[in-house]
């Protein structure tokens, strides 16, 4: 059997992207292309393909979200640092104004 888009559906549930639980919320259908040689070694490993997507998709997920955490936890560190330097030191600018 040939898997592509026209014969195999994951279903994956519909929420708000900050509740993202692989026991909550509505199903709806999704197309994958995926290779068959890989498909048919993951159903010899799972019974049920679509929630072991699923709970995979769910970490991929949260992984990204707290890595942004993370992106966003280290831009505002670097911010508030280059703040504390100016009100410590003024701006180099400050001394070359043309007002």
């Amino acid at each position: 059997m040939v898997v592509n888009a026209h014969n195999m559906r994951i279903h994956m549930r519909k929420v708000h992207p900050m509740q993202v639980s692989a026991q909550a919320g509505r199903k709806r259908p999704v197309n994958l292309t995926l290779s068959e040689a890989l498909v048919d070694e993951a159903r010899s490993y799972t019974p049920n393909l679509s929630a072991t997507i699923e709970s995979l998709l769910t970490e991929f997920v949260a992984s990204q979200r707290a890595a942004q955490r993370e992106r966003q936890r280290a831009a505002d560190a670097c911010a508030d640092g280059w703040n504390a330097l100016h009100a410590a030191v003024g701006s180099f600018a400050d001394e070359h104004s043309t007002l």
